[in-house]
């Protein structure tokens, strides 16, 4: 659906999209995963055709998307982090207003009206005024005024930065919905848990992409093992820990430490005999799972480093 080449675009000289190639397939949710300056925003504006790049290619479905930019618009939906909502409109009024903008007559949008009501359960709060909606209805109302003309692929820009878990969830559930409908969806978001949901993502850090693939792949690419560390007083073992200049990248995450390191077996025999000597008795340790956070902010880490 969309394919890049040696996309780059830069602000005051400052690289914020970086020479990417990659491509988003058909009836796929790509997940754009990273910390807030990484160049989410910028690539996605890139992809709707809001902002031209300084040099590569893009094309949506073959076709150059800066050769009729109109043309491709109608095929997509795009839907900023803060979503142009008219606070002072009803939310009908409001799928209205972005219907119209669409071309569609009002007779066309009061026909999608149950069909938009349906997933986003709006429908009690037609007549409510966009401004006085919670954070994630007013998320609600921005993704059905996306969805009104049948976009063939939608993209989000943190669709759930700062709405509560239960609306985020059920955020979630509709771009499920929209998925086995055929729709194509590309989505930014800072939440490691909901790159889970993605079918593949694509790691971002200072306008590169430093690791992409399916979630599962992505948990198996730093090539070394997780060893996970349990045992009373979490934060002074850590502290402990960290004075071995071996164990100086040891994370604490909640009531355990963890350390991607090599042999992890015969590590294991020595932090628990640091930890002991240190009057911290009784660790448990072992190898574990990583996280998409675990792998994260590994490969982070040893970018840094080798920079």
């Amino acid at each position: 659906m969309i394919a890049a080449r040696a996309l780059t675009r830069s602000f005051a000289g400052r690289p914020a999209v970086s020479s990417l190639d990659f491509e988003i397939r058909k009836g796929e949710i790509y997940g754009i995963v990273g910390p807030d300056g990484a160049g989410k925003s910028t690539l996605l504006r890139l992809m709707a055709g809001i902002l031209r790049p300084d040099s590569g290619e893009l094309t949506f479905d073959g076709a150059d998307i800066y050769a009729d930019p109109a043309a491709i618009k109608e095929r997509i939906a795009y839907m900023p982090q803060r979503f142009g909502l008219y606070e002072d409109l009803t939310v009908e009024e409001n799928i209205f207003f972005f219907g119209r903008l669409f071309g569609l007559s009002a007779r066309e949008i009061r026909k999608k009206l149950p069909v938009l009501y349906r997933f986003s359960n709006l429908e009690p709060f037609r007549e409510r005024l966009a401004g006085k909606l919670s954070g994630g209805m007013k998320q609600k109302l921005g993704l059905a005024c996306c969805l009104v003309h049948d976009p063939e692929m939608i993209m989000l820009d943190e669709p759930t930065n700062g709405v509560d878990p239960v609306s985020r969830r059920e955020f979630w559930k509709i771009l499920y919905d929209l998925l086995s409908g055929g729709v194509t969806i590309a989505v930014s978001t800072a939440y490691l848990d909901e790159a889970e949901r993605c079918g593949r993502i694509a790691l971002m850090y200072r306008g590169s992409f430093i690791r992409s693939g399916a979630p599962e792949e992505i948990k198996k690419m730093t090539g070394t093992p997780l060893l996970e560390i349990r045992c009373g007083e979490p934060r002074k073992a850590e502290g402990i820990l960290k004075r071995d200049p071996r164990y100086r990248n040891v994370i604490r995450t909640g009531e355990s430490l963890r350390i991607f390191i090599g042999d992890p077996a015969a590590h294991s025999v020595s932090i628990r005999k640091i930890l002991s000597e240190n009057g911290i008795p009784a660790a448990k340790a072992g190898v574990i799972i990583p996280s998409l956070e675990d792998t994260f902010v590994e490969v982070i880490r040893r970018k840094e480093a080798d920079a």
